[in-house]
């Protein structure tokens, strides 16, 4: 059983095109119905998120796009710009600073800070408090696939090992300790039970262990087939496909289906085999019909999501 409801901070990664934003809006969905108000920061410039939701496209600034439920398309200008108000008081001063060309040179060309400018903004709104309360229960980061998810995941380690004592490397460090800290903060691991995307999510698991010492707070398998073939009649016919011809004969239709039927559930059963030993909590969620590409299927998924938690 999946506890996620219980941690103020969710990394969502994955392979591109496993679902990744699907899984984020739908688990979202499931907080913010739970009664938790909840923060969907994307960094993406083609956001999903909205349209999942079937709200207006996200942009710059926070709003409320359902009931406890929030979004923000984050921009790292916006983002620097910002903690730069928050730390320095001052508009006149913000300004000033920022609109200076050779300021903006810096920024752009300064390895890792537009990086922990978007990360930074979305861990911030984990913590940040309104007369004294949290001001979100949990933020979901729709973050970027998996080899740019982990470089962004790696900057605030670097900063806090190779930075000198300041305000960033205090606010790293800060970051840092809560993305380790299971009982708050996990990465979110997307992925489909294809070849493909289980090599990467198997990478992927190792890095988060062995470089980063990162929780999986939960792997989720997106478009699970039902299956239609029990073992021992997948075994009788994924043979035949060696054979199969890519245009059957007249009569012969139904039975080039049940064979290739047979074969993407016997490559299903071997990638979740191969998952279950990575040992992480893992939630399967069906493949829907027509896709999840709007906000009633989504809602499904969300149901999913509630019954894991309140299972445990």
């Amino acid at each position: 059983m999946l506890d996620l409801d219980r941690r103020r901070f969710l990394f969502v990664t994955g392979k591109g095109g496993v679902g990744k934003s699907t899984v984020c809006a739908a688990l979202a969905t499931a907080l913010a119905t739970d009664g938790k108000r909840v923060l969907v920061a994307t960094t993406s410039a083609k956001e999903r998120i909205s349209e999942l939701l079937g709200t207006a496209p996200l942009d710059a600034q926070i709003r409320e796009l359902l009931p406890n439920l929030y979004g923000v398309a984050l921009q790292a200008q916006v983002a620097l710009r910002e903690y730069g108000q928050l730390k320095l008081k001052s508009r006149i001063l913000v300004d000033a600073l920022f609109d200076n060309r050779y300021v903006q040179g810096f920024f752009a060309g300064a390895p890792g800070l537009k990086e922990w400018a978007l990360l930074g903004k979305a861990w911030y709104h984990s913590i940040e408090e309104v007369s004294g309360r949290p001001r979100f229960d949990v933020v979901l980061f729709d973050a970027p696939a998996t080899g740019h998810g982990l470089d962004m995941l790696r900057v605030p380690k670097v900063i806090v090992e190779l930075a000198p004592p300041g305000v960033l490397r205090a606010d790293a460090e800060r970051a840092w300790t809560m993305f380790r800290d299971a009982r708050q903060s996990g990465v979110v691991v997307v992925t489909l039970p294809e070849e493909l995307p289980v090599n990467e999510t198997e990478e992927l698991s190792r890095s988060l262990a062995e470089e980063l010492r990162l929780p999986v707070a939960a792997l989720v398998v997106n478009c699970m087939r039902t299956e239609l073939f029990d073992p021992s009649s997948r075994a009788l016919l994924t043979p035949l496909a060696r054979d199969l011809p890519l245009a059957p004969e007249p009569g012969s239709e139904a039975l080039a289906a049940g064979i290739r039927r047979a074969v993407r559930e016997q490559i299903q059963t071997n990638c979740r085999d191969r998952l279950r030993v990575l040992g992480h909590a893992e939630l399967e969620l069906p493949l829907l019909p027509g896709g999840a590409s709007a906000s009633d299927t989504v809602r499904l998924l969300a149901q999913r999501f509630a019954a894991s938690w309140r299972a445990a």
